[in-house]
Order: structure tokens, then C-alpha cells, then sequence
């Protein structure tokens, strides 16, 4: 296992979320891995040292100014003497004294001494988060190599109130200190991908639209997987209701218009996803106003002209990626039409997938797809989306195996 044998030093600061923190322990310490913990004084008002210390089977450090801790130095040494130094919560404050080199308690100064990984996973009322000075944190925090995991979004502990904010989840850090302390695992790394995911909405006036039906699921979990694997993944993503992925830069677009532009800003690219459930057609003069219905008076035509086709763009691109996958989302002759398609836009592979209403693929959670390549198809077993994008990954990563 990744973590066996490793040790990680917690920092736990204050916030609701601390109590995740407990679970957190617990999970780490399943999978091998040692847990030395500090606490801030606002954890402590959270969750107590006695439950900290007792999951954690340590000593728990709160205290810059012990007599006992510091008699050797003691910071200087836990910020030495672990392979991963993991925030969890890490709060708005604790992040700004981290950002501007601040060290007036024990967390702080241990993070301004360590020359460890440092994984941080932020926990703050949404206007916190979105808060422009808390935005050029995380900025400066990024250009210093600090690594999160979330926030995600959902509703806050403290009220009714929703949004970007919450911790992830224990198992979701997990993941992420595996990841961080697994890079020369990661086959990916260096290389850039360029994915899109979910459908483009094309205004018919200020109201209405016309749209294809995507949840954006497997395009994220894909985006996720190629970061997985090691890769700088830029995904452009139409409207969802569902979180960007960790680790991944988000391009947010309504229009195939605004999607081709993002998609060709992301080039120079080693890789090409090409997952959005992209409208063929868009209105050709959509309307500045809403558009009323009269009694007696003609329904309105809308006269459509046909929209870009990233793909095929991206697939005879001047800059084309080494690797261009595309994605064929039919209701019959699956098989031929995606190996029609695989010819006509300049790709590598297609995945195709039998999307009929009985089928409940498209917004559901499971896929059933086929690999098409130039020399034969590959038939995959139904799975849940996120396997479908692990397997992609996996095949990705062999076709930039080294020689």
C-alpha cells in the first residue's frame, strides 16, 4: 500500500470540519500510515487532544512555548521528520499566514519551517472562499507548490446557507495524499491534456435554448483520471450541476463557440479528450429579448446554421495533439457510425456508446462503451463512469510509454 510505513503530520485548525478530522485519522492510520497531530487553538475548541491523541495512538502538539516540546527545538523537528505535512481543516486564516509567511503559533511556524510536501484541504463559509483576498492566497500558495484536495460544495454546518466550501471528505483526502506522495507512479506527468465535458446551451433568446442532453459526468471523471495519472489537465466544461474534479483547471463556457475558443486556448496539448455533448446546430440570430406569444400570431421560425466541430477541428489541428480521442454518443448503428466518424474528424480512437432512453446513460452514473480504433474495436463491460475513465486513462498512459 502507498502509505504504509509513512508518516504524516496533521495539522488540524479551526473550524467545524475538524471533526472530520477523527475519521481522517482513522483512515490513514488503516492504510499504514503513522499520524503525529498538531492542533490549533481554535481545533481545540472543536474537538478535544484526548480524542485526537487517542486515534491517533501520539502525543498531540498544541504548544509553541512548551518547556517540554521545545527543549530540542521541537518545531524544527516536526516540521523535519514526516514525509507529508496534511491541513485538514485548513482554514481562511490559517491560509493567509501561510501565503504571507506568518508564524506566531506552532501549525504556522511548523509550516513555514518544513521542507516537506505540504497537502492542504481548505474548510470556509463560501464568502470566505470566494473572497478575492482569499483567491490570491490560494494563488500564491499554488506558485509555492502547495497541493489541496476541495473544498467541495454543498450545505455549510453553521446555516441553511450552500455553496464551494466544505471539507472533502476523509476518503477524498485520502486519495489525495496517496496521489501526493505517489508521483513517481504517475505516468503521466508532464504531459498536457485538453478535455471537454457536459452539453453547450445555444440561446434562442435571453430564456430559452437549445441543448443536448449531458450530465458532464463521464467528461469529469475522465479530466480527473488523466490528473490521476500525472497529467496538467485543462477541462472546458459546459453548464453542470456537478463540481469541477480536484487538481484540474476549469474553463467554464455555454456556447460551442466559447467551448472551440477555450479548447484551441488550451493548445499546444499532448492529449484531446473530446467528451462534450456538443449542439450540432445554434440559432443564426438569436433574439436580444424574450420572444412573446401572441394569440393568433404564426408560431416563430427559427432559422439554425451549424455549429463548430471541435473535434474534427482539434483533430487537423496545425497544433494537433499526439493523441486525439473523440466520443460517439449514438442511438443506432453505434459501431458503424463511430468508425465513420474515427475517419472523418482526424482522430486516434472513438468511444462509442448506444445512448437510447432505455439505455439510462446519458445523466446516469454507468456506461457501456466500445474502444474504436483504425485496427479493431474493443468491446468494454458496462461500468460505472468512473471506471470507464480510469480504463481510458490506463489505455492514454500506454500510448506515451516510452520506447
Amino acid at each position: 500500500m502507498v502509505l504504509a510505513g509513512k508518516r504524516i503530520l496533521l495539522i488540524i485548525s479551526g473550524g467545524i470540519a475538524a471533526y472530520k478530522s477523527l475519521d481522517l485519522i482513522r483512515r490513514l492510520r488503516e492504510r499504514g500510515a503513522t499520524v503525529r497531530p498538531i492542533m490549533t487553538s481554535g481545533a481545540q475548541q472543536f474537538i478535544t487532544p484526548l480524542a485526537v491523541g487517542a486515534l491517533a495512538a501520539d502525543y498531540v502538539f498544541t504548544d509553541l512555548f512548551s518547556r517540554q516540546d521545545e527543549q530540542d527545538v521541537g518545531h524544527i523537528r516536526l516540521a523535519r521528520d514526516c514525509d507529508l505535512v496534511l491541513i485538514a481543516p485548513a482554514t481562511a486564516d490559517l491560509l493567509a499566514k501561510m501565503a504571507n509567511g506568518l508564524a506566531d503559533d506552532l501549525a504556522s511556524t511548523v509550516l513555514l519551517a518544513t521542507d516537506r510536501p505540504v497537502l492542504a484541504a481548505p474548510a470556509m463559509n463560501p464568502k470566505m472562499w470566494a473572497n478575492p483576498a482569499t483567491k490570491r492566497n490560494i494563488a500564491t500558495l499554488r506558485g509555492d507548490g502547495i497541493r489541496f484536495v476541495g473544498p467541495t460544495s454543498g450545505e455549510m454546518a453553521e446555516s441553511k446557507e450552500a455553496g464551494t466550501g466544505r471539507m472533502a471528505e476523509p476518503l477524498e483526502i485520502v486519495a489525495a495524499v496517496e496521489m501526493r506522495l505517489d508521483d513517481g507512479a504517475r505516468p503521466l506527468a508532464g504531459r498536457k491534456a485538453v478535455v471537454t465535458s457536459g452539453p453547450t446551451y445555444e440561446p434562442i433568446d435571453p430564456v430559452r435554448y437549445i441543448a443536448n442532453r449531458s450530465s458532464g459526468r463521464q467528461g469529469h471523471a475522465i479530466a480527473s483520471a488523466l490528473a490521476a495519472l500525472g497529467a496538467d489537465v485543462t477541462l472546458v466544461s459546459g453548464p453542470v450541476s456537478i463540481p469541477d474534479p480536484m487538481g484540474v483547471h476549469v474553463v467554464h463556457v455555454e456556447r460551442a463557440e466559447e467551448m472551440r475558443d477555450a479548447v484551441l486556448c488550451a493548445l499546444p496539448a499532448d492529449i484531446a479528450v473530446m467528451v462534450a455533448a456538443v449542439a450540432d446546430w445554434r440559432v443564426a440570430s438569436a433574439a436580444d429579448q424574450k420572444i412573446k406569444k401572441h394569440p393568433g400570431e404564426s408560431i416563430p421560425t427559427l432559422a439554425l446554421t451549424e455549429n463548430p466541430d471541435i473535434l474534427k477541428t482539434v483533430g487537423h489541428h496545425t497544433q494537433r495533439p499526439k493523441l486525439v480521442i473523440g466520443f460517439a454518443a449514438e442511438t443506432q448503428d453505434v459501431e458503424a457510425n463511430a468508425k465513420a466518424k474515427l475517419e472523418r474528424k482526424g482522430a486516434d480512437m472513438i468511444i462509442a456508446n448506444d445512448v437510447s432512453p432505455a439505455t439510462g446513460i446519458m445523466g446516469g452514473t454507468r456506461n457501456s462503451v466500445k474502444l474504436i480504433r483504425h485496427d479493431g474495436v474493443e468491446q468494454w463491460p458496462d461500468l460505472e463512469k468512473d471506471e470507464v475513465a480510469a480504463r481510458l486513462a490506463t489505455v492514454i498512459a500506454e500510448q506515451f510509454k516510452p520506447e
